[in-house]
């Protein structure tokens, strides 16, 4: 089909044409959807699986009850020669893998590229996220220690973060550039980035961006809980108390889980198939602070921040909400509501904030991914999700959502990423004028 390689000099316009998610407040964009208006959070007691008994928080976001041959089955608009190839490839894959397939599916029959007729070689493929299958190592070496020999084969091939590329690029016949990147907690962030700078290249007409599933084992927990960055550890039995981003009770971060997936296109080669975006991807920027530590920095963040602002072509006064970084994290809350008030001013008590952390946990890897989703339907549905347990602010100014939703539209948007190691991320979203027939919740 249309091939959009940039010899012009011009801009590309980039376009987020699909979205997928599995989380713990929905395995589906729909559910996902209906769950942030509602305000739902999906924290809750540590299971069993991943309790570590070293004195860690029980705290956690989990994906629950998730069957990926079932959800494969009951998902009518997953054509079915993709779920077969589904299931054949992954069948048998790791936790985070199935989740990742699961919503990479979603956002490709969201952006309607099953009936599509792009060149396999002008898309392509970014994971974003590295260390996702920890736990499943971990129960590995668990048997492993008993039993060498008995380990299956296909260990190989999927202890390497690598091996969800191939699993997606088989699934889809993907055959353009591709490659995993990591950030940290803002890899999520970084792999949006780095499909916006493919597309804006003329490398690829369209990139599947996905968010893998941080399946943590019980040594990663407890490592974070070592160095203090876990909340929770005042509401044992308030689970949903926990998650306090922006609060002056905040203690911490939860530990979430989510896949999710963007499919971002060039607004030429929508067009060219008669589709229409979801949302805008206006920019993206990404700065290091030099430093190997988990604090964060505060002129990192407003350099970062402006960094995109300015290459959105906006101005302070043009951006309607921020989705923070806000991981409930006394320190990273304090800095981030520092940088945010510094980089818009005197706009600054205008500017609508929350954090979808707050419902969801700390999804780590996949964090961006998922947060610019929720940005997107925030945006489409025009509404602020709710803030939930934030009883008293650590800033009076700032503009917070409360335990309810707010009718509001949203015009423009950015959305923050940061991560251990001095990674900062942000990303500037801008609405895109939907059909009066066409539904906005999702295709």
């Amino acid at each position: 089909m249309y091939s959009d390689r940039n010899t012009t000099g011009f801009p590309v316009d980039v376009q987020i044409s699909g979205m997928g998610v599995v989380s713990s407040i929905g395995h589906d964009l729909t559910t996902f959807t209906v769950s942030l208006a509602e305000g739902r959070s999906g924290i809750r007691q540590l299971d069993n699986r991943c309790s570590t008994g070293m004195g860690a928080t029980n705290i956690i976001a989990g994906i629950a009850d998730f069957n990926f041959s079932y959800a494969l089955e009951v998902c009518t608009s997953i054509p079915p020669t993709l779920k077969r190839a589904a299931l054949r490839i992954a069948r048998r894959a790791p936790f985070a893998i199935q989740t990742c397939v699961l919503s990479a599916l979603e956002a490709w029959t969201t952006a309607l590229l099953h009936d599509a007729h792009l060149l396999p070689e002008s898309i392509g493929l970014v994971m974003a996220g590295h260390n996702t299958t920890q736990n499943y190592q971990y129960q590995l070496h668990e048997a492993f220690q008993q039993a060498p020999y008995h380990l299956s084969p296909r260990y190989a091939l999927q202890f390497m973060d690598s091996y969800l590329l191939g699993v997606l690029s088989e699934i889809f016949k993907i055959r353009g550039e591709g490659f995993v990147c990591g950030g940290a907690s803002a890899s999520g962030n970084v792999g949006i980035i780095h499909g916006l700078r493919m597309i804006q290249a003329g490398i690829v007409d369209a990139c599947l961006v996905c968010g893998v599933t941080a399946d943590l084992s019980p040594m990663e927990l407890q490592g974070f809980n070592a160095i203090g960055a876990l909340g929770g550890k005042h509401f044992h039995d308030r689970a949903d108390l926990a998650c306090r981003p922006f609060d002056t009770q905040h203690e911490g971060f939860i530990y979430g889980q989510a896949s999710a997936c963007l499919l971002l296109e060039s607004t030429t080669s929508a067009k060219c198939r008669g589709t229409v975006g979801m949302a805008r991807l206006l920019s993206g920027a990404i700065r290091l602070h030099a430093s190997s530590s988990s604090e964060p920095n505060l002129e990192g963040e407003v350099q970062t921040m402006r960094t995109a602002l300015q290459r959105s072509s906006l101005e302070p006064g043009n951006i309607d909400y921020v989705n923070t970084h806000g991981s409930s994290s006394p320190l990273g809350d304090k800095i981030e509501m520092q940088a945010i008030e510094q980089v818009f001013g005197e706009h600054f008590p205008n500017i609508w904030l929350n954090s979808s952390k707050g419902l969801i946990g700390h999804c780590l890897y996949s964090a961006g991914v998922v947060e610019v989703i929720a940005s997107v339907v925030q945006m489409r549905q025009g509404f602020i999700h709710p803030s939930l347990n934030l009883d008293t602010p650590i800033n009076n100014r700032a503009k917070f959502s409360g335990p309810i939703a707010v009718r509001h539209p949203i015009h423009t948007a950015m959305s923050n990423s940061f991560g251990f190691g001095g990674i900062n991320t942000s990303v500037v979203l801008g609405s895109i004028p939907q059909p009066k027939n066409s539904p906005k919740q999702d295709r």
